[in-house]
C-alpha cells in the first residue's frame, strides 16, 4: 500500500508540474485522483502531494521507459518516474543481471505491444450496447463488461476525447490509465515462467518503478 501511494504522489506531482494544481481544467491530474481514490488513498496524502508539487522548489521528475529482455526472449517495458535517471538505470542493470535479464535497446521491443488508453467504469444503469454506438464516434476500439464494469480501450493519443466523453455523460470512472498491450505472445513452461515472475517482480520492487508490462504466455 506505502508503494501504492508513492506511486500516485508521483503521478500527482508530475500532473500538477505539466498542468496545474486544479482538476477542472487538469485532465491528467483529473485521472490520477481517480484511480488514487479508487485505491483508497487517503485525502490528506493527494492533498499534501499536490501542495508539494506546487511549490517551485520541489524536484521534478522525469518520466523513463526502459526495455528488457527477459528469460527466453519475454520482452519487458518498464516505465519509471525518477529525479536521478543515473540511479535507476543502474539499479534496473543489476536487477537484470542478477534475475536472467537483459537491457535492451531503445525501440527495440516497442513493436511487440500496442500502447493504449483503457478506461474501467461502473455497468450500473449503463446499456453497453447504446453505450457502444454513443463512443464510437470518440475513438471507442473495443468495449466489454466484466461482471459489474464496463472496459473501455481506445488510442493512446485518445485519452483525452474518451475521458472528455465519459464525464459528459456522468459515468462513474472508476479507473483511467495507459496500457501496453502485447500483440505478439511468447509462450513459456511452468520453469521459464517461474524466472520470469521473478523478474517482474524485482523490478516491480524498485522505487522508481511505475509500472511493468511483458508479453509472457503460459
Amino acid at each position: 500500500m506505502s508503494k501504492t501511494f508513492t506511486k500516485y504522489g508521483k503521478e500527482i506531482s508530475m500532473a500538477v508540474k505539466a498542468g496545474g494544481p486544479d482538476p477542472n481544467s487538469n485532465a491528467r491530474l483529473r485521472a490520477v485522483l481517480q484511480n488514487a481514490k479508487a485505491d483508497n488513498m487517503p485525502k490528506v496524502n493527494i492533498d499534501n502531494a499536490i501542495k508539494k508539487a506546487s511549490n517551485k522548489d520541489d524536484k521534478a521528475y522525469e518520466e523513463l521507459v526502459y526495455e528488457c529482455k527477459g528469460p527466453k526472449g519475454v520482452g519487458i517495458i518498464i516505465e519509471c518516474a525518477t529525479d536521478n535517471p543515473t540511479r535507476t538505470v543502474a539499479n534496473l542493470r543489476t536487477i537484470f543481471n542478477r534475475n536472467h535479464g537483459e537491457l535492451a535497446k531503445s525501440g527495440s521491443l516497442d513493436y511487440l505491444f500496442d500502447h493504449k488508453s483503457v478506461f474501467t467504469i461502473s455497468a450500473e444503469g449503463t446499456n453497453i450496447d447504446d453505450l457502444e454506438l454513443e463512443l464510437i464516434d470518440f475513438g471507442l476500439e473495443e468495449i466489454e463488461k466484466d461482471e459489474n464494469e464496463i472496459i473501455i480501450t481506445t488510442a493512446f493519443s485518445g485519452f483525452g476525447m474518451m475521458q472528455k466523453a465519459l464525464e459528459d455523460r456522468k459515468l462513474n470512472i472508476i479507473n483511467s490509465e495507459f496500457q501496453r498491450i502485447p500483440n505478439l505472445t511468447i509462450e513459456v513452461n511452468k520453469e521459464e515462467a517461474e524466472l520470469v515472475n521473478t523478474l517482474l517482480e524485482k523490478i516491480e520492487d524498485d522505487e522508481d518503478v511505475q509500472a511493468v508490462f511483458h508479453n509472457m504466455k503460459l
